[in-house]
Formats: structure tokens, sequence, C-alpha cells
């Protein structure tokens, strides 16, 4: 077994006589195989966790108990070994319960497993073909309600198990039974499914030292083994697993039903376990990603980890097991748990195997009600309040609503189907919805286009301009993204018209002028500056065309930016803002920075509001504790963000070109005191630190320091957060665990990002989401560009 990311330190491992390739001149050496201590121990979570849900999902499907120990076991090896998402753990999962219990009971067990080695093709096929990112172009909605509707059928028909019961085929029948049920229910069934549920929501939220160590233990597992162990010691009469010898296993055979029906759930299979997988897969490189001082992990190559899963399908099809995916639950513990490479999946499938050869006696000790009350708790989560927040925000209700509906009521596919429906509608009716107003302002006519224009929007496009009297002046504001032919074809013969008859005219959007005035007339935004060459970017560049008024200027600029924000931007954001309104601000991060007006925090971090705390002074400094001469603001700051708001993470970020970085060195001895000379003393220890070794400076990566300002300015980072570890908020959080540091570097002139990576003192580029943010030590250090941050 090789690991993706090699490992310093293992537990065990092999040697193997395959040669080394790369140089066929050298001579064949035994290739040394290592299995990380972080993999080891990550596996036998997951395998914890694994071994109680598969046993539980068979039980929800109807297939045989083993079944889904194969899919476990297979999932594990064969998808864990050629997938391509590293840390992503398949299996059986509950997204195909519904559609794997829907075909069970319709075609029977063997054919289920044929049409389980169909879609395993089906994977295969799509796999070369390279489209697996064309599968996340379902909309979320989508997925969502289709993974809600799952979690709903499966909660009620193992409802029915909790009480004692038998679930029925339908969500229908088993809410129409339910009242019936609730009246005869199993006493002894139900206490045990009731002592599951309260182990399985209580066990994480036990206190004191002895609750972190018992935490340890996966709570799927406790739940289990509790339940378990209190109706063997009470003596309850109840069904429990039942394991039947591996040699009266059902295997594959040969498909039995119409063509049409078998293609139909072929596809199902496919396209859940499909987009199910895939989801997986991003949401673990996410995870991965944000883990501190961990190894770096490679991404999900998409297309192999559908190769992967279609492999793992064919396989475990053929040998009896139920259709794999890959599953949140676990790919989620596998990396809380600090796995770091694909040996974690492979040896969880390992452990399985073990298990279901030598441990059927304690398995066979099982209450079925337990496992029943686990796949419910799980039924009941995939209907997520998050999810539903989500597609809330982004107006897509509906669209969730339906899917869920028919999902549950209809099945997967017609349900599936049926959200993409109402999204396609949805989408045309958004298309479709303009508003177009008229307006007369002081003499200048205002036609405001707000939405998409396209030809369903022409007729009330051409309506209001020709309210627009001949000679005048008149702005046309188009406030949206897309504008088809007919549109503009509509818009430019009667803007040539309007310029033929006398008339003035300007096309403008969100940011500013589109085109420059016809017949060389002023511009709107002659009411602000006067001049036709102000252009979008005006309001972001020390633009001056109107010498004496700059005062006026800038006041008009100011209250033109406001009724922009007012008019543009907070129909957009006074939702999210009203949230934060109620729940207060829970920033992760302290962003401290200079007060240069060119670093612009949120467009370089990609932030909005309530994700960063941000403090700015000039030359981004950390006085020490009780050197601010009675300015403890900044240390307030730390204090109030790191003991009240509990931020994860603390970032000091210098820039290029700073002024306070070269004022330090070029102040003479013995300057006249003032303000910021008082203030800059606080950054003495940098220039320090500079004329020291040449060690103990930072560095850039993939070139070299342009000159000393631009030298001074990464040491300075370096140093205050050396400064900032001395604060004492910021050692309890960082003893405590929960608080990381770290250095960056804004170089204006590149717009391009860079962050510190210790011991070296590197500062370093950030490539997409596979950038990994490292705490800063005031020891040695380097720099590195973020191209993408």
């Amino acid at each position: 077994m090789s690991a993706d990311v090699p490992s310093p330190t293992s537990n065990f491992s092999h040697t193997s006589e395959t040669s080394d390739t790369s140089d066929s001149s050298h001579p064949r050496h035994p290739r040394r195989f290592r299995i990380a201590g972080a993999d080891l121990s990550a596996s036998i979570c997951v395998f914890l966790i694994a071994l109680p849900l598969s046993l539980g999902i068979a039980l929800a499907t109807g297939a045989p108990l083993q079944a889904g120990l194969v899919a476990a076991a297979v999932g594990g090896l064969v998808a864990g070994r050629f997938g391509g998402s590293p840390l992503q753990v398949a299996g059986p999962a509950a997204g195909l319960t519904v559609v794997t219990a829907d075909l069970i009971q319709q075609y029977g067990w063997r054919t289920t497993c044929a049409i389980t080695v169909l879609a395993g093709a089906a994977q295969l096929c799509l796999a070369y073909l390279r489209v697996a990112r064309s599968a996340l172009a379902v909309s979320p909605a989508i997925v969502h309600g289709m993974l809600a509707g799952i979690g709903i059928t499966i909660a009620m028909a193992q409802l029915h198990i909790v009480l004692g019961g038998s679930p029925h085929s339908s969500v229908i029948d088993n809410v129409r039974e339910l009242p019936q049920q609730l009246t005869d229910p199993h006493p002894a069934a139900l206490s045990v499914s009731v002592l599951t549920l309260v182990v399985l929501f209580a066990w994480p939220r036990i206190p004191s030292a002895a609750g972190r160590l018992l935490r340890k233990i996966p709570a799927a597992l406790a739940a289990v083994a509790v339940s378990t162990a209190v109706a063997a010691f009470a003596g309850l009469q109840l069904p429990r697993v039942d394991l039947p010898s591996w040699r009266s296993h059902a295997l594959v055979g040969l498909p039995e039903g119409p063509v049409l029906g078998l293609i139909a759930a072929v596809l199902t299979i496919t396209l859940v376990g499909s987009v199910v997988s895939l989801l997986s897969a991003i949401a673990t490189d996410k995870l991965a990603a944000a883990r501190p001082d961990a190894p770096p992990v490679p991404r999900a190559d998409l297309d192999k980890e559908l190769r992967g899963q279609g492999l793992a399908n064919i396989v475990s099809g053929s040998l009896g097991g139920l259709p794999v995916s890959g599953v949140a639950v676990r790919s989620t513990a596998n990396v809380h748990a600090g796995a770091v490479s694909r040996n974690s999946a492979m040896l969880h499938g390992l452990w399985v195997i073990i298990a279901a050869l030598f441990l059927v006696p304690v398995l066979d000790l099982i209450p079925l009600g337990a496992l029943a009350a686990l796949v419910m708790a799980i039924g009941v989560r995939m209907v997520s309040v998050n999810h539903l927040r989500t597609v809330t925000r982004h107006r897509e209700v509906l669209v969730y609503a339906v899917t869920t509906a028919g999902v549950a009521l209809l099945g997967v596919l017609e349900g599936v189907a049926i959200g993409i429906a109402v999204a396609v509608a949805v989408a045309l009716n958004r298309l479709a919805r303009t508003r177009i107003t008229y307006e007369d302002r002081g003499g200048i006519h205002h036609v405001r286009v707000r939405g998409q224009l396209t030809f369903l929007a022409v007729p009330r496009l051409s309506r209001a301009l020709h309210q627009v009297p001949h000679g005048t002046t008149a702005v046309v504001e188009l406030d949206g993204s897309f504008m088809d032919h007919a549109a503009y074809e509509t818009l430019h013969d009667w803007q040539d018209s309007h310029a033929a008859r006398g008339g003035k005219t300007e096309l403008t959007g969100r940011s500013g002028p589109l085109t420059a005035p016809t017949h060389g007339g002023s511009s709107h935004r002659d009411a602000a500056c006067g001049h036709a060459c102000c252009g979008p970017w005006t309001p972001w560049r020390n633009h001056s065309c109107a010498p004496g008024r700059t005062e006026l200027r800038g006041t008009r600029q100011l209250a033109s930016g406001i009724d922009a924000f007012q008019r543009n931007t907070a129909p957009l954001v006074r939702e999210e803002l009203a949230r934060l309104a109620r729940e207060g601000q829970r920033p992760q991060q302290l962003f401290l920075t200079c007060a240069d007006s060119r670093v612009v925090t949120s467009m370089i971090t990609s932030s909005g509001p309530g994700d960063l705390f941000v403090v700015r002074n000039v030359g981004n400094l950390v006085p020490l504790p009780g050197a601010e001469s009675g300015d403890d603001s900044v240390a307030a700051a730390i204090e109030y963000a790191v003991d009240v708001l509990r931020v994860q993470s603390i970032t000091i970020c210098g820039h290029s070109g700073c002024g306070a970085m070269q004022a330090l060195l070029s102040a003479p001895p013995g300057a006249e005191d003032s303000p910021l000379r008082r203030w800059l003393r606080h950054g003495r220890p940098s220039l320090e630190r500079l004329a020291g070794s040449e060690q103990a400076r930072a560095r850039l990566a993939g070139r070299e320091v342009a000159d000393a300002a631009e030298q001074l300015c990464l040491t300075n980072v370096v140093q205050q957060l050396q400064h900032l570890r001395f604060h004492p908020a910021v050692a309890r959080g960082i003893a405590e665990g929960r608080l990381e540091l770290h250095g960056m570097y804004f170089h204006v002139g590149e717009a391009r990002a860079y962050l510190l990576a210790e011991p070296e003192r590197l500062f370093g580029p950030v490539t997409g989401v596979e950038h990994r943010m490292q705490d800063a030590d005031p020891a040695p250090a380097q720099a590195v560009p973020t191209t993408a941050v």
C-alpha cells in the first residue's frame, strides 16, 4: 500500500522487490512502504463508526446484513486504493438507502446486485468521458432537497422498527400506519431504541476531563454498545442481528425484469451515487485544507474518484454487497482523526473484513432496534437546517421543497427530475422578470432597467424609452448582467435616433458609464466631476480633473458612493446584516494590518461582513504589553478578540511601499519628537532585527527582495508576531491549542499576497484552495505569492 503523502514516522512497514523505474541505470533496490501512525489511528476511528452504520443501512434497505459489511470493506479497499480523493471513505451510504430498498422489493436481492455492477460500469464510462465536474452543475437546492427527501423516508421507515413494528414500502403508508403503531408499541424494543438515541446525542456533550477521554470513542459505537450491553444483561427478548454463515451468502445473479425498469434503476444508482460521492469529495477537500499544522494533501481528482467508485460498485455488487458511494460522516471522521493519506481508508476496510470473520458472535448480540434508532438519527440529520437557511438566502426554497416532496412521495429519480424542471422554470422566470422604470429628475430623464434584459422585456423597454422627449438628456442605467441581441438592437437604434434629434444619451451600470456620451454631450457624471473621462474606477484612483474643487468633489463622491450602496448593495446584504445584528458578531480571525488606503482587507481576503475583526494602525505594529504609554488600544483589541470574540487565528499583514517602514529607515538621529515618531518607536525592534544576522531576516520565495524598505516590511511582520506572543490573552490561547498566528505580506504593485511559512521565514504564494497556513514562529523565517487569496 502506497501513501499519497509520505510521513517521516510510521508504526509498521514492509518491503517490496518492485524496482524504482525513475532511473533505469540504477540497480534494483527494495522499496519501503510506510504507513503513518496518523493513518493507523484514523482507520480505527473510522472503522468503529463504519461497523454499526453499515449494519444499520443494510437493515434499512432489507438486504442481507452481510451486504453492508461487504460494501464497507470493498469501499475502503477498492475505492480507497483507486479513488481520486485521498481522505474520502466510501461504503454503504444513507443517500442510496431508499433507492436500494425499492430495488430489492421490486427485483429481489440478486438482481439488485447486478444493477449495482451495471451502475459501476456506467460510472467507469462517465469517468473515462471526464464528465465528473459536469455532475456538479446540478443546483445545490436539488441535491439538498434529494438528501432531505431520502432522510425523511429513512426516518419514517425506521421509526416503525424503533417502536417494535415493521416498516412499509412508502412514506405515505408509513405515515398512515404510524398512529396504530404508536398505540401498540413494543416496550422492550422502544426502550432499547430510546436508550440508543439518548446515548447518541448525549455522548458528545459529556463534560469534564472524563468526558474528553470518553469522547474519543465515536458516539455511534458508544450508543450501540451501551444499548447492546443493557439488553444482554437485562435479558430482554428482542430481534437481534443474525449474521448467517458466509457459506450461504448470496452473490450476484443475472438481472431479471423489464428492460426499461432495469435501465432506470441503473441510471438512478449511477446518478445518486455519483453526485453524493463527488460532493462528499469536495467537502472532504475543504475540511483537509482547513486543518492547521497538517501535511498537505493532494486535491481530489473527481474523474479518478468517479472511476474508483465505479470499480468499487462492480466488486461490491459481484460479491453480494450494497451499492458504494462516498460517505460524508466517515470522511469527516477520517479528516478530524488526522489521516494523511488513502492508507487510512484502506486499513478501515481491512478492519471490517477482520470483524466480519472473527467478531460474528459479538455482532449477533446487537438489537435491531439499536441499529434502527441509529439509522433514524442519520435520516433526521439529512434534513439539514443549515441547508434550508442557505437555499432560503438564495431564494430557492421552492426548488428545495418540491424536490424533497417528490423524492419522499414518488422516488429519487422522479423527485430529482421534478426538482430540475422546477429549477429551470424558476431560472427562466428570473430571466424574464425585468423591472423597467422611467423618471424625470430635474430635466434629466432616467430609464432604469433592473434584471436581465432579454427579448421578453423589449416591448416594455421600448415604451419606457419613447417617454423620453426629443432633444433632452437621458441616462439609461442597466442594472443587470445580461443583454441579448434583440434588446441590444432596440437600445442601440433608440440611442441613434435620440442623438439624431439633438438628444444626449449615457448608458451606465452599477459602477459608472458604459459608453461615452453621444454627440460630445456631457456625461451624467458631470454632476460629480464634469468630465467624460471619468470611468468606473474613478473612486479607486486619486482622480482629479477639476482643480480647485477637491473638497466639493470629495463630498459629492462620498454622497454618490453612499447612494450607490443604498440602491445596489444594501438590498443584497440587508438580510445577512440583519442576521448579524440579531446574533452578534462571530469573526473567526483577527486581522491586524496597516492603515494604508491601498490595503483593502475584504478584497484581498475575499471576506464579507462578520468574517474579520480588523485592527489597523500605522505600520501594522503590535506594541509589547505595557509599552504603549497610556494608549492601550491595540492591546485592548487583541484581548477583546481573543477572550471575548474567541477568534481562532490572528493574522499580521504588512505591505509593500509602507510609509511607516520608510520613515523608520530614513529617520535621522535626534529628530524632532512628534506623535508619529513616538508611535514608530514600536517598530525599532524590527529595524534592529534587520541590522542583525542574515538568518534573522525574512525572505520572499521566487524572487529577491527589491530593496531595504521591502526587507524591513517583511522583517517587521516576523517581529510583530513575536511581540504578539507576549500578550497574555494570546499566550493563553496558544497554550490551550485554540489560537493560531499567521504572517502575511501584500505586494500592492503585484496585487499578490504572500503567507509566512515557518521556521524558514519564507513568505510564499498560495494557489487556489491548496494553501496551508502555518503558525508563525519568531524563530528563523523566509516569505511565498498568493495567486488566489
